[in-house]
């Protein structure tokens, strides 16, 4: 068994959609970068890649390259399962935190989950998604950007 672990972090700019896990979510602001910024479903490519001894998101999928322009995140995240495959590894389980000020993602984790479940074949209860503020500390405490942590297990 081994054991990856993601990170991400992008900040909120008008006139994006803000997308997590695959899930539009209604809000002011959307999160900033080349792809959707899907910071939830990025951290957990980074949290599987790194499992694997894969490197990161970035060596996968840079921001340079016109393919992965506005791409979903969910598809990055198919691509990551082909290449653990490939290795001839199996997911067991994630686990990931969003960090966000506002706003409440109470009603949409559990969309979140199974799109990540979906898109990775697995079951519901191989993902697990938290959500929490950071007390008003720091850039996403000030709402500036929302983070991720993700951790993965694979076999």
């Amino acid at each position: 068994m081994k054991i990856g672990f993601g990170y991400d972090i992008h900040p909120l700019k008008e006139e994006r959609k803000l997308i997590l896990g695959g899930v539009q979510i209604p809000f002011e602001k959307g999160l900033d970068g080349h792809s959707d910024a899907d910071v939830l479903t990025h951290s957990i490519c980074d949290a599987l890649l790194g499992a694997a001894g894969l490197g990161d998101i970035g060596e996968h999928f840079p921001d340079k390259d016109e393919r992965y322009k506005d791409i979903s995140s969910l598809k990055l995240l198919a691509n990551v399962k082909e290449l653990l495959q490939k290795k001839g590894l199996n997911i067991e389980n994630i686990d990931a935190t969003i960090v966000i000020e506002q706003p409440k993602l109470s009603s949409f984790k559990q969309k979140m989950r199974a799109n990540i479940a979906q898109t990775l074949g697995l079951s519901y209860s191989q993902i697990n998604i938290k959500a929490t503020t950071n007390e008003g500390l720091g850039a996403v405490g000030k709402k500036e950007g929302i983070a991720a942590y993700a951790v993965a297990l694979v076999k």
